[in-house]
């Protein structure tokens, strides 16, 4: 599950910072501040996956990178594609956590 869920919030930085390459000509510093900010708080959650505060910082971000379409407005579509993304990290990770423990236990009885 983190590893998947990791591997999305660093590609997510990456788009990011192509994002603030879009954002750089047209937009004032704050606006290039919050989004270097975004981008590299991508990569604190990615580091933070072993507890729980990783999983709802990286919650909380996607919001932040679909908003940033206000900006950029690829972003909405971007950021919408990655929460998907980041859900079926979740999603996918919980039910191959399950069959591992599954597994574990099977081959521990035997």
């Amino acid at each position: 599950m983190r590893v998947l869920g990791a591997a999305v919030l660093i590609m997510e930085s990456m788009v990011m910072g192509f994002a603030l390459l879009l954002a750089g000509k047209d937009h004032s510093s704050a606006v290039l501040i919050s989004g270097g900010v975004i981008a590299i708080l991508f990569i604190v959650a990615g580091g933070l996956l072993k507890s729980k505060m990783g999983w709802v910082l990286g919650s909380i971000l996607q919001i932040g990178a679909i908003s940033y379409g206000v900006f950029v407005t690829p972003m909405y579509f971007l950021g919408t594609l990655f929460g998907g993304l980041w859900i079926c990290a979740i999603v996918v990770g919980r039910k191959g956590e399950a069959a591992r423990a599954a597994f574990r236990s099977g081959a521990g009885s035997q």
